[in-house]
């Protein structure tokens, strides 16, 4: 899989990063705004759908096929570039989850690329033989038995 993981490298150190998930996963995503993120705005702007370069800003920190293809049909990222509309409700949501996952395994690897990407790429026991970015790009209870792995592993726990 192809990576830039340079937008990542932010979280090497925390102090410069957004103190919310919310805004953390508004950087993530490159959302534009005029003061902090938070939870009901970025709420309101997924249920509006994303715009275009949010899918970009995802891609430039996992690589293209990590997003277009698993998240977003080119085809649908195509129609929407071109018409310059906003992503579906349920593809922004999909970016949103997997930010999410990005999010907490780049805090707990603190922007440590090769980290990030071995851990999101190799497949795990606990996580049925699956990839946690297959598990994050598959639906929200996937995102969210990677980010409950994440938290095991922060409070200790074997994993």
């Amino acid at each position: 899989m192809e990576t830039n993981m340079a937008p990542l490298q932010a979280y090497m150190t925390p102090e410069t990063l957004p103190g919310t998930e919310s805004g953390r996963i508004g950087v993530l995503l490159g959302l534009k705004t005029k003061g902090p993120l938070d939870d009901i705005s970025l709420a309101d702007r997924i249920a509006k759908g994303l715009t275009v370069s949010a899918a970009e800003a995802l891609s430039a920190a996992l690589g293209r096929s990590a997003v277009v293809g698993p998240l977003i049909p080119e085809a649908t990222l195509r129609r929407a570039k071109k018409s310059q509309k906003a992503l579906s409700r349920e593809m922004s949501e999909r970016l949103y989850e997997v930010s999410r996952v990005v999010d907490a395994v780049s805090r707990v690897y603190h922007g440590d690329e090769e980290a990030i990407s071995r851990f999101l790429n190799r497949p795990h026991n606990l996580l049925g033989g699956r990839s946690p970015m297959e598990m994050a790009q598959s639906n929200s209870a996937g995102a969210e038995a990677v980010i409950n792995l994440l938290r095991r592993a922060e409070s200790g726990f074997a994993v």
